[in-house]
């Protein structure tokens, strides 16, 4: 899957993650010649809380992946916490969840099935307009053209294309797995958990092999408080919530170093693409991690810009569609983890209203009229 890449393709993917490779798969089936360009050499982690909503799931499986076995756990509730426990509620959805590493790596490996072809460990350097439509220099010097091109880089700008601020930009976030004692694990099982802190907010919930996943946002002048130390930081997580303490005393922390980026403009909605570029995923729209449902806002956007694509649409159509269809969530989202993270006694009202945890999990997704999978379609001719 690593091999040379190949000039005239008729699509070029600019990354291979959650949306480039599940476009990737989608045009190849349908006989379209796709390139996906895809910088990591082999499976890696990515900072991401992993939450799969029912759209998503609906979504991986329209595609062909049996979650189930690649080792996804079922998520059926949600818990919030500051110090102690706030409130807890069933979810209105069934969910699950899956590191990225296995979902990213099953992803691509079907689109290499399909038909696409894959160049893993190039770096692309440049992405440029070209008389034929798109050029993307990589850093060993190769170029690989094609006429319409896919910008799938997640969380991380391609040079040259660099995403407008978003509404909350001053968010650092970081993730580590841990091994929890079984006692530990048998609390979080079936559960996403929510942690309210001085300055920020972290999701802790179960993914496959009996891994769990702490993903969390810090603001940057939190951090800077803290030493810029991860130790120093997770130490203020649990002076700060004895739930979160008593969740992870006595677990292993299974990173050599927690995963981290900053400069996320979280709450960025898509933009207009008059200069012909189809922004995928992290790309298009950014969603704050455990406030929204950022995975399934990927997937969609990779539904989408196929079905636009292969019936002759443009990335300017796209991008107003997309941003149409994802804006409510985005904005509740982003205003739900501005107050989590300012405002963070306001989470006491929530104790008189376990419900608007629920409602808060419907309502920042995307919506279901705008879904493009079959099990939607079922349910709509049944009704």
């Amino acid at each position: 899957m690593s091999g040379t890449p190949q000039q005239g393709r008729e699509a070029l993917i600019v990354g291979g993650g959650l949306a480039g490779a599940a476009l990737g798969i989608l045009l190849a089936r349908q006989g379209r010649a796709t390139q996906i360009l895809e910088q990591r050499a082999a499976p890696q982690h990515q900072v991401c809380g992993e939450f799969l909503s029912r759209e998503a799931v609906e979504y991986l499986e329209q595609l062909g992946l049996q979650l189930r076995a690649l080792g996804a756990v079922a998520i059926h509730a949600v818990r919030l916490h500051a110090r102690t426990a706030i409130a807890a509620c069933e979810l209105p959805f069934p969910a699950m969840s899956l590191t990225r590493r296995t979902l990213d790596e099953a992803l691509l490996l079907l689109a290499a099935r399909e038909g696409a072809a894959i160049s893993r460990g190039r770096r692309v350097d440049g992405l440029m307009r070209s008389e034929d439509g798109w050029r993307a220099a990589l850093q060993d010097g190769a170029t690989v053209t094609a006429p319409t091109a896919f910008l799938a880089t997640g969380k991380h700008d391609l040079a040259g294309h660099r995403r407008p601020p978003g509404r909350q930009n001053n968010l650092v976030a970081f993730k580590m797995y841990f091994r929890l004692l079984e006692e530990q694990q048998r609390a979080l099982s079936g559960w996403v958990e929510l942690f309210l802190f001085p300055g920020g907010y972290a999701g802790l919930q179960m993914v496959e092999s009996g891994m769990a996943n702490l993903c969390l946002l810090v603001e940057r002048s939190r951090l800077e408080s803290c030493r810029k130390d991860w130790p120093t930081l997770l130490g203020h997580l649990w002076r700060s919530s004895t739930a979160l303490a008593e969740r992870l005393n006595g677990a292993k922390p299974l990173l050599a170093k927690p995963l981290a980026i900053s400069s996320i403009p979280y709450g960025m909605l898509p933009s207009s693409a008059l200069d012909g570029l189809w922004r995928l995923g992290d790309q298009a729209a950014v969603i704050p991690s455990f406030s929204g449902d950022g995975m399934s806002i990927a997937l969609h956007s990779a539904h989408l810009a196929a079905e636009i694509y292969l019936h002759g649409g443009t990335a300017v159509e796209y991008a107003k569609r997309l941003r149409r269809e994802v804006r409510p969530a985005v904005s509740l989202a982003t205003m739900f983890s501005r107050l989590m993270v300012r405002a963070p006694a306001l989470a006491q009202v929530v104790r008189l209203w376990p419900g608007v945890l629920a409602h808060c999990a419907s309502y920042t997704r995307v919506p279901e009229r705008a879904l493009l999978t079959e099990a939607l379609r079922l349910r709509h001719r049944r009704a």
